[in-house]
């Protein structure tokens, strides 16, 4: 029986891991499945951003995504994250499926993406085995929703707020990060410097930030894995 041919992108900024997760999937296809990938591999939101760019304008297909929060941002700071290539490749590339994969297993985080994001699957890597994988893609190639033991575990526990934060909250974090002044901001942000600040200060109300410094808010948004 003649394989269906899937078009895949694997964005981690570990070049072992993306070759780990190519060979996984390609021993799936091997085997039992009755489809095949073509993957592309980046490791930087630049190498992804050109990959969905090429996918549109060759008006070819992307099926698959497997992306890691934790990317290198762009270099004009529009794309920070693999959260805002999620929210770019569900505005640019609708039919593609995401895979989730990350190292962070902070609860208001998870669920700050999955409500954000939706990925069809969401993975940790404290869980994550060769199997586990195999599973993730297999179900998600079958349009079955597939989460880890330790996203499920996490969805069920109760947020203490629905407030999502969003790109430009990212964004905000970011710039705070690499030291921006609040001033100069609005050069990267589309918003003016009293809108920034309001955001600011409902950012550290929703991570209970009390020091009137940045330090802090920077320091907790590191540690629930926004920047």
């Amino acid at each position: 029986m003649r394989k269906e041919k899937l078009s895949a992108l694997i964005a981690d900024n570990c070049p072992l891991v993306c070759e780990t997760y190519r060979n996984i999937a390609s021993k799936i296809t091997k085997k039992t499945s009755n489809f095949s990938f073509n993957i592309d591999i980046t490791y930087n939101c630049n190498g992804a951003y050109d990959i969905i760019k090429r996918t549109i304008e060759k008006e070819t297909k992307l099926d698959f995504v497997v992306l890691d929060l934790k990317l290198k941002p762009s270099s004009n700071r529009k794309i920070l994250s693999g959260e805002d290539l999620g929210f770019l490749i569900r505005k640019l590339l609708p039919n593609t499926k995401i895979i989730v994969v990350t190292d962070c297993n902070d609860n208001y985080r998870i669920h700050n993406v999955i409500k954000s994001l939706n990925p069809e699957s969401f993975l940790t890597k404290s869980d994550l085995t060769s199997d586990e994988f195999k599973n993730a893609i297999k179900n998600v190639a079958n349009n079955i929703p597939y989460y880890s033991k330790t996203v499920l575990k996490l969805l069920r526990k109760e947020v203490s707020s629905s407030f999502i934060i969003d790109t430009i909250d990212r964004q905000i974090l970011y710039e705070l990060s690499i030291g921006s002044k609040m001033k100069d901001m609005p050069n990267y942000i589309p918003l003016s410097a009293a809108s920034i600040e309001k955001r600011k200060r409902h950012l550290k109300k929703v991570f209970n930030v009390k020091d009137k410094g940045d330090r802090e808010l920077i320091l907790v948004a590191k540690e629930k894995g926004y920047i």
